[in-house]
């Protein structure tokens, strides 16, 4: 069985799932909204996220604007959110792999949303920070374990997403990094929550202080990654790992996913608060300016 679950939904469908996020809440204090229909068509159709279910039960979630090198946007994330809550409800479920379309997993936050933040009140940029984490971070509500198949370049942001997987197949010349201080920004998208709850603090500390970026082997040599592979590879051997969990007592799987996220998530709510807030304050100084013209004029 293969069932498409294309995040096709209305803009005003879209405005009402984000309006169910609260503005200050943490990931677990998502509204699960209305279900949605794998089976009829919106009006309008996004193709910004795709998902098939096969006949083990296994969804594959993917980020679909390679040309963007999936970059995040708020349109993706309202796309990523609608597809959560759909498949969420999905009874044939077991596990899930999140990849990106194209040569990158995903890019990180958008530079025009970035600089759109520059324009905006630190009390306002905290709240739509919080909301742009939380339609990413929804992937913890899937009830199942979620893997991601990091086949090419995941920075910044999307490397967040990445960590808040519950494991990750990398290929091997993949280039990963929290690449936030390069760029004058305090890290997000729970960085400063599961970053060192992966690696541990020492790791962790030097990787979002320096921004430094490192492949996938190293990936998988610190810990990071369960596997380096073959860029055409990663993919395959996820939904190999996920198919394998697929097979095994869905109650034992799931109870067990969810004793290990509660000790992965606890205290998120306040770090992403925090994450919230210190951004804000990032979006109104010169350093984040400075870093998101020189990426843009190619001078890093």
């Amino acid at each position: 069985m293969t069932m498409a679950c294309l995040a096709s939904l209305t803009g005003s469908a879209l405005r009402r799932l984000a309006a169910q996020v609260p503005a200050r809440a943490g990931v677990a204090a998502l509204s699960p909204g209305r279900l949605l229909s794998s089976s009829r068509p919106a009006a309008s159709v996004s193709d910004l996220v795709s998902c098939d279910i096969d006949d083990a039960g296994v969804a594959t979630i993917t980020l679909c604007n390679p040309s963007k090198l999936n970059a995040m946007t708020e349109d993706l994330g309202e796309a990523f959110l609608a597809t959560v809550l759909s498949l969420k409800h999905e009874q044939s479920l077991r596990a899930a792999v999140l990849t990106g379309a194209g040569k990158a997993f995903s890019a990180g936050g958008d530079l025009q949303f970035l600089i759109d933040r520059t324009q905006t009140d630190a009390k306002r940029n905290s709240e739509v920070m919080v909301q742009f984490y939380q339609r990413f971070l929804s992937l913890r509500q899937l009830p199942v374990p979620v893997i991601a198949a990091i086949n090419g370049h995941a920075i910044g942001a999307g490397l967040c997403v990445a960590a808040a997987c519950d494991l990750r197949i990398v290929a091997e010349d993949a280039k990963l990094g929290w690449t936030f201080a390069s760029l004058g920004l305090h890290p997000g998208m729970g960085a400063t929550h599961y970053t060192p709850r992966i690696l541990g603090p020492q790791l962790a500390t030097r990787y979002l202080l320096t921004g430094e970026v490192f492949s996938g082997s190293e990936a998988q040599a610190m810990g990071f990654a369960l596997e380096a592979v073959a860029a055409d590879d990663v993919v395959p051997t996820a939904t190999k790992l996920a198919t394998s969990i697929a097979m095994q007592s869905p109650v034992a799987v799931g109870t067990c996913i969810k004793s290990l996220r509660m000790q992965m998530d606890a205290g998120i709510e306040q770090s992403l608060a925090r994450e919230a807030d210190a951004q804000a304050h990032s979006y109104a100084s010169a350093d984040l300016v400075e870093g998101i013209t020189a990426i843009r004029e190619r001078r890093r």
